[in-house]
């Protein structure tokens, strides 16, 4: 069993820059692929990046060379650095972590990209 707990949310100007964290707990973490999704109001919830146990990174097109993701092992917890946010990167991120038929997902926090 994981859970998850995101931080790092809030409210930044287009073009700003935010660091999500997503902290977990329980065992085995490094076994752990972990990802980001997104969910915008009235719209279905998002891939947005994940980095599997090896270090293997994919990311939604939508967010290619402006997010960064990135764990710490001895830390449980994977990263979401977000750079040149656009309003279009509003919403409700959620982390989730992965080993083979078991997903655990956090609560989420919200970010919002507004002048």
């Amino acid at each position: 069993q994981v859970q998850l707990v995101e931080s790092g949310g809030g409210l930044v100007q287009p073009g700003g820059s935010l660091t999500l964290s997503c902290e977990a707990s329980g065992r085995d973490f490094s076994l752990y692929a972990m990802g980001w999704h997104r969910q915008s109001p009235g719209k279905e919830r998002e891939f947005v990046a994940r980095i599997n146990n090896r270090g293997i990174i994919n990311y939604v097109d939508s967010v290619k060379g402006r997010f960064t993701i990135s764990r710490d092992n001895t830390k449980k917890t994977v990263y979401l650095q977000m750079n040149s946010l656009k309003s279009d990167d509003t919403a409700v991120y959620y982390c989730d972590a992965a080993y083979f038929a078991s997903t655990y997902w956090g609560r989420g926090t919200q970010v919002t990209v507004s002048s």
